[in-house]
């Protein structure tokens, strides 16, 4: 089978794809070495000593399996990530759904009459402009500076 580069080419262009995909019979090794034009190879094609192998796909299964794990947590670690912090975790949208929290919570207690019109004004501007890191830290912040209307 050695020095059928040229009729492996040759085939290759015919059937139009690459010469990974040219089987050649191995039985017929001498007669296809005697083929040296492309009316030759032609011929062989149409006999079947020359066929066109079918294209291999790449396997789906470790990718979806993979997929599976990260799904549950799994592989997530600091050696598969790539980017910045802010890449994998919008910035914009934890500043939103921060501020969306805050602002829920002051507006209950302005309901809730836990704080006045006035209270609740101060801490709205400082939320804005991101003096508290959660809802949490809003909460201490009015108890460290007794800002809770007392309950008669």
């Amino acid at each position: 089978m050695a020095g059928l580069k040229s009729q492996k080419k040759m085939a290759a262009r015919i059937m139009k794809c690459g010469t990974s995909r040219v089987w050649i019979d191995p039985a017929k090794g001498n007669d296809i070495a005697e083929a040296i034009t492309s009316a030759d190879i032609r011929k062989m094609i149409s006999d079947g000593i020359i066929k066109k192998l079918p294209k291999m796909n790449n396997s789906t299964f470790r990718i979806k399996k993979k997929a599976a794990q990260k799904k549950k947590g799994r592989q997530k670690g600091t050696g598969s990530r790539k980017g910045k912090k802010g890449t994998r975790l919008n910035k914009k949208k934890s500043w939103m759904s921060r501020i969306r929290s805050i602002r829920k919570l002051l507006v209950q207690l302005k309901t809730e009459n836990k704080i006045d019109n006035r209270t609740y004004r101060m801490l709205y501007i400082q939320a804005k402009s991101g003096s508290f890191r959660s809802r949490a830290h809003v909460m201490i912040y009015i108890e460290r500076n007794n800002l809770m209307k007392k309950e008669k």
